[in-house]
């Protein structure tokens, strides 16, 4: 399974987004920190949960980070996260 589906997967599972979008932007960022070769190293997320309601910003992408804990494990290196509840 690939990053990208693994990273879609984890967060529909553990956060029932209505709205989620994952982006890998790896290219952009050829030659920088982290990349490598065949990409999947820098991935841009917008996602919209319930679980979000109430949250900052912080708690937010705490959140999503140590929802994706095991994509860093497996390579992850940079992460740009819109996370929003619903109705913002």
């Amino acid at each position: 399974m690939t990053l990208a589906r693994w990273i879609t997967q984890t967060l529909q599972e553990n956060l029932q987004p209505t709205e989620l979008t994952v982006t890998d932007e790896s290219e952009k960022h050829h030659g920088h920190a982290g990349w490598r070769e065949g990409g999947e190293t820098h991935f841009r997320i917008h996602i919209v949960s319930e679980a979000f309601s109430g949250k900052s910003r912080i708690e937010r992408h705490r959140l999503v980070n140590d929802t994706l804990k095991g994509a860093f494990d497996r390579g992850l290196h940079a992460l740009a996260i819109q996370a929003k509840a619903p109705g913002e």
